[in-house]
C-alpha cells in the first residue's frame, strides 16, 4: 500500500502530465427525447453552463452553496473553468462528464463546481494564475482542486478518462487522478493544506505584487527596451511572436497589442523597419488559414509556424484589435489589401457577431457535430460539387492551395493563399484586377455552399469589455477610411451598452443576456477590463466624432473605475471593485496577452483623457499607473 505522504507527491507531480485526445463519446440515451439528467446549471443565464445542465456531473454555479455543502461533507471542491467555443472543454465534457461512471466518482468524493471564464474572468484569472505558478502551462479546460474555502492545492488543462500510454511512459487518466486526489486527502488532509498555503501565497504574490519597483526613470528608454525586446522574438520569415532557439514551433497567437505598439513607435519615431515587421505579420496572416478566406475574420490563433493552420474559433476581441491594427496599418502604407482585409472581417462582424439591436456576440465554436474546423474545411469532393465547371475548380484549387495532398487531419482542405495575389495573377498571365474580378463570383458560391452546413454554435452572451474593443475597432476603421458605416454602427453599439450594461449610479456590468425563454438583462458587477475597454472605445469614437458626449461618458466611467478599482497605495487599478466578492487574493491585471491587460489600457486611456480635458488629475493618475508597473516581469 503506498504511504500517504508519498501517495500525495505521486498525485501533485502526476498532474503536470498533459495528454490531447480527439476521442468522445455520445450522451447516454435514455430513449425517451428528454435529459436523462439535469443538474443546477440549468438556471444559469450562460451558454458555456447551460451546455453542461444535463451531464450527470452535479455541477454547481460558482458560490457559497457549493463551498458550504463541501465544508458540511468535508469534501474537496473539483473546480473546471472553460468557455462555449472551447474545443478541449468539449472535448472533455463528452469524455468525462458525460460519462456517468467518471461522474459517480466526482459526484460521491468532491463538490463540482463549472465557471465560463468568459462570465467570470476573475475567477479564471486567480486560479490560471494558480497553475501557472506550479511551472505548468495554462490553457483550457482549467481543472482545479481546491479546498472548501477555495484555496487551490493542484491542477492541470485537459486529461484523457483513462490512462493512456505516451511513448515509453503511462500518463493519468482523469479517474486515475481523482482517486489519487481524494485519496491523499482522506489519508493526510494536513499535508494538502500546507501545498495550499503555499500554492495560495505563491498565487497572491503573482497576482498582486504589491512590492515597490526599484527607481525607473519613466523615458524614451523603457520604450526602446521594449521595442528590442520583440524585435528579438520577432519571427522575420512569417512575422509574429515566438521562441528563436525553437524555430518559432508551437502555437502563434496574433498578439494585436504588440503590433498596435511596433506602429505607433514606427509612426512617433520615423522608424519604418518597425512598420515593415508588423507588414510581414499582417501579410502572411492575410494569406494564411488563420484568416477566413471565405468569411472574412480570423480565427483565434495558428497552432503553427506559418498561420495556415488554425485553431478554428471565432472571438470577438481578436476581430476587434485586428480592425484596428490593419487600420492604422492601411493609414500609413495604403497596401490595398489591408482595405480589402479590414472591409472583410468588418462584415463578418456584421453579419455573424452583431445582433439585432446592435449588440455583438462573443464567440463563435471551433467545432460542428464534435468535429474541430469542419464548418471551414473542404474535402474535394465538396469543392467540386461547389463548382460544377473544370475551369473554375482549377482555379480556386490552384488559388488557395487545395490542388496538392490535404493539409488538415490528411482528409481536408484549409484554404489559404500560398501565394500573394499579384504573385498568383502574375503566373496566371492575368492582372490581380482581373484576379479579383474573377475570384468574387467564385468565393460567392463556396460562401453559399458553406452556408449550408451546420454552423458553429454562436454565444449570443454580449460582454462590455469586448464590446468596447470592437467599439474601438469600428471607430478606427471609419476614421480611416472615411466610412460613415463603420462609425454608425460604433455609435449604435456603444449607446446599447451605456443604456443596458450600465446602472443607475454610472456602475458597469459586465454581461448581456438571457435564461431560455426569459429577456436578456444585464447582470455581474463590472470589472476593471468593462471600463478599460469600453473607454479605449468611447475614445476612438470622440476621436472619429468630435461628439463631447462620448468624452463625457468616457470620463465619468473613467471617474469611475479610480473610485472603485484604484489602489490608492502604490498606483494601478484591481480587477475587481473593492465592493466586489472577496477571494484569498486580488488580482491587478498587468501583463499583455493575447488581449492586453486592463491595467494597460486603462493608463493609455488616462494620458487620452488628459490630453483631451487638460485635466491635471488623468496624468497623474497615469503616472501612478506607470510608475506601478514599469520593471514588473511576468512570473
Amino acid at each position: 500500500m503506498v504511504h500517504s505522504r508519498s501517495r500525495l507527491l505521486v498525485a501533485l507531480n502526476l498532474l503536470a502530465g498533459l495528454l490531447v485526445s480527439t476521442g468522445a463519446s455520445a450522451d447516454p440515451p435514455n430513449g425517451k427525447g428528454q435529459p436523462k439528467f439535469t443538474n443546477r446549471l440549468a438556471r444559469e443565464t450562460s451558454p458555456y453552463l447551460l451546455m453542461h445542465a444535463h451531464n450527470p456531473t452535479n455541477w454547481y454555479a460558482w458560490g457559497p452553496e457549493a463551498f458550504d455543502k463541501a465544508k458540511k461533507e468535508g469534501k474537496l471542491v473539483f473546480l473546471s473553468i472553460g468557455y462555449s467555443s472551447c474545443y478541449w472543454c468539449h472535448v472533455m465534457e463528452r469524455e468525462s462528464f458525460n460519462n456517468e461512471a467518471i461522474a459517480k466518482i466526482l459526484n460521491d468524493s468532491f463538490v463540482c463546481i463549472k465557471v465560463d471564464r468568459e462570465e467570470r474572468p476573475d475567477i479564471d484569472q486567480i486560479y490560471m494564475t494558480s497553475l501557472t505558478v506550479q511551472r505548468q502551462s495554462g490553457g483550457w479546460p482549467l481543472s482545479m482542486f481546491l479546498l472548501p474555502d477555495g484555496r487551490p492545492i493542484v491542477g492541470g488543462t485537459y486529461w484523457p478518462p483513462d490512462d493512456r500510454k505516451f511513448e515509453d511512459e503511462v500518463v493519468r487518466g482523469f479517474k486515475s487522478i481523482l482517486a489519487l486526489i481524494a485519496g491523499a486527502y482522506k489519508d493526510n488532509p494536513k499535508d494538502l493544506e500546507k501545498q495550499a498555503d503555499k500554492l495560495a501565497a505563491a498565487t497572491t504574490l503573482a497576482l498582486e505584487d504589491g512590492r515597490p519597483n526599484p527607481l525607473v526613470h519613466l523615458d524614451r528608454k523603457l520604450l526602446t527596451e521594449t521595442v528590442d525586446g520583440l524585435k528579438e522574438e520577432f519571427d522575420p520569415e512569417y512575422g509574429g511572436f515566438g521562441n528563436p532557439n525553437k524555430r518559432f514551433k508551437g502555437p502563434k497567437f496574433p498578439m494585436p497589442c504588440r503590433l498596435e505598439f511596433l506602429l505607433q513607435q514606427g509612426e512617433r519615431t520615423g522608424n519604418k523597419a518597425l512598420i515593415e515587421m508588423v507588414g510581414i505579420t499582417l501579410d502572411h496572416m492575410a494569406l494564411g488559414g488563420i484568416y477566413d478566406q471565405i468569411g472574412g475574420g480570423f480565427h483565434r490563433y495558428s497552432t503553427e509556424r506559418t498561420w495556415n493552420v488554425p485553431h478554428f474559433e471565432k472571438m470577438l476581441y481578436d476581430n476587434a484589435q485586428l480592425a484596428e491594427v490593419y487600420a492604422r496599418a492601411f493609414r500609413l502604407t495604403k497596401k490595398p489589401h489591408y482595405r480589402r482585409i479590414l472591409e472583410e472581417t468588418l462584415a463578418y462582424v456584421e453579419r455573424e457577431l452583431t445582433s439585432p439591436v446592435g449588440a455583438f456576440y462573443s464567440s463563435q465554436d471551433a467545432e460542428t457535430q464534435h468535429e474541430e474546423g469542419r464548418f471551414y474545411v473542404w474535402t474535394p469532393e465538396e469543392l467540386a460539387a461547389a463548382l460544377p465547371e473544370t475551369k473554375d475548380l482549377a482555379f480556386i484549387r490552384k488559388l488557395y492551395g487545395a490542388d496538392g495532398k490535404p493539409n488538415f487531419e490528411s482528409k481536408y482542405h484549409i484554404l489559404n493563399l500560398p501565394k500573394t495575389p499579384f504573385e498568383a495573377a502574375k503566373d496566371m498571365n492575368i492582372t490581380t484586377a482581373d484576379l479579383y474580378a474573377r475570384l468574387g463570383p467564385l468565393r460567392q458560391k463556396l460562401f453559399d455552399a458553406r452556408e449550408k452546413r451546420d454552423k458553429p454554435f454562436l454565444n449570443k452572451i454580449a460582454l462590455t469589455a469586448w464590446s468596447g474593443q470592437m467599439i474601438a475597432g469600428l471607430a478606427a476603421a471609419g476614421q480611416t477610411l472615411d466610412q460613415p458605416k463603420y462609425v454608425e454602427a460604433a455609435k449604435k453599439a456603444a449607446a446599447f451598452v451605456l443604456k443596458h450594461q450600465r446602472t443607475e449610479k454610472g456602475r458597469l456590468l459586465h454581461t448581456y443576456g438571457a435564461q431560455p425563454g426569459q429577456k436578456p438583462k444585464a447582470a455581474v458587477r463590472g470589472y476593471l477590463e468593462d471600463y478599460a475597454f469600453l473607454v479605449h472605445g468611447l475614445m476612438h469614437l470622440y476621436d472619429a466624432t468630435k461628439d463631447q458626449h462620448w468624452l463625457a461618458d468616457a470620463r465619468a466611467l473613467t471617474d469611475s473605475m479610480i473610485e472603485f478599482h484604484g489602489d490608492k497605495k502604490t498606483g494601478g487599478y484591481y480587477f475587481t471593485a473593492y465592493d466586489g466578492e472577496k477571494f484569498f487574493a486580488r488580482s491587478k491585471d498587468q501583463f499583455d496577452g493575447a488581449q492586453p491587460a486592463a491595467n494597460s489600457i486603462a493608463a493609455r486611456n488616462l494620458v487620452r483623457l488628459w490630453v483631451a480635458t487638460g485635466e491635471d488629475k488623468y496624468r497623474a493618475e497615469a503616472e501612478r499607473s506607470f510608475r506601478a508597473f514599469a520593471g514588473k516581469k511576468p512570473v
